[in-house]
């Protein structure tokens, strides 16, 4: 075929467009209600229907998550390291996509979007790093008033229920959902409502990066509608409540009170500042054990 003859048929094709489909168990499910709603970018131009979860969307993203929290708990921290370290050389190969993404969400140029994506790719790095390190910043060797060995060390608390932040698309994302998943948690992220296709994009990504299935789960649609139901749900052990608002927040909190949830209350943050410990270690249990240290030798010396 000649080049003019490609550039003709180049010219008359028909669009592609993309089908935009929550991530749950490691597959692409419609939402089982069968319903979408629409998604503009800063100015109110149409760029696709995503789907629109509901509740019964929202307790099966809670089973998967359950079913695979204790493979991914019980993996060394080495392990989930290279993980999420994988997950970062997938969106590396995939940076155009998102850059055009997060610029049509948060309304910024490509440059300003091509930094926002970098930043969360580096994020994914850094998190990646310290998965075998926070148990040594967070456990302790404990001195006691008699001969027992006194070791606390930390473990994931479960499964998070994750409200993503509104107007942070993809760093904000990355951000609460790295942190927990670095620990050992599994997670289940409700997406921007405003603007939820990096979040359903980056369920593309881990799907085809080495995260298991059910380690994340990415649902779309009304915030509001969603979270109530995580919140209650009583096989979900902690909720980030990053993306509610005030009032949205004070309702989920009391609902989360019902199970004796941990809460991680909404707060002012720039997501673009150097990310610190708090959103591995508000999700982590303290354990703490005792062992009697015992006597050596016939003279009854200790150790």
């Amino acid at each position: 075929m000649s080049k003019e003859s490609i550039s003709s048929s180049a010219a008359g094709r028909l669009g592609v467009f993309k089908t935009y489909k929550l991530f749950v168990g490691g597959k692409f499910p419609r939402s089982e209600s069968g319903r979408v709603y629409e998604v503009t970018d800063s100015k109110g131009n149409w760029l696709a229907n995503a789907p629109q979860s509901s509740r019964k969307d929202a307790r099966d993203a809670v089973v998967a998550a359950r079913k695979a929290f204790g493979a991914w708990s019980g993996a060394t921290a080495y392990n989930r390291g290279q993980v999420l370290y994988r997950v970062a050389e997938m969106l590396e190969g995939r940076k155009d996509q998102f850059v055009r993404e997060v610029a049509e969400a948060e309304g910024l140029s490509k440059a300003k979007a091509a930094a926002v994506v970098d930043a969360a790719i580096d994020r994914w790095v850094w998190y990646a790093g310290w998965t075998d390190k926070i148990g040594q910043i967070t456990g302790a060797a404990n001195p006691v008033a008699g001969p027992y060995f006194n070791v606390s060390a930390t473990e994931p608390t479960g499964v998070v229920a994750v409200l993503a932040p509104q107007e942070s698309s993809f760093l904000g994302l990355v951000s609460v959902i790295a942190p927990a998943i670095a620990t050992g948690n599994t997670v289940v992220v409700v997406a921007s409502e405003r603007a939820p296709l990096p979040a359903l994009s980056l369920g593309e990504v881990l799907a085809t990066s080495d995260v298991p299935g059910g380690v994340v789960n990415v649902l779309s649609g009304r915030t509001a509608e969603i979270t109530p139901s995580l919140a209650a749900h009583q096989d979900v052990n902690a909720i980030d409540l990053a993306g509610a608002d005030a009032g949205l927040a004070k309702e989920l909190e009391i609902a989360a009170a019902d199970n004796l949830k941990r809460v991680l209350r909404p707060q002012a943050v720039d997501w673009a500042a150097a990310p610190g410990l708090d959103r591995m270690t508000a999700f982590l249990e303290t354990r703490t054990v005792w062992h009697p240290t015992g006597s050596l030798g016939a003279g009854g010396s200790s150790y």
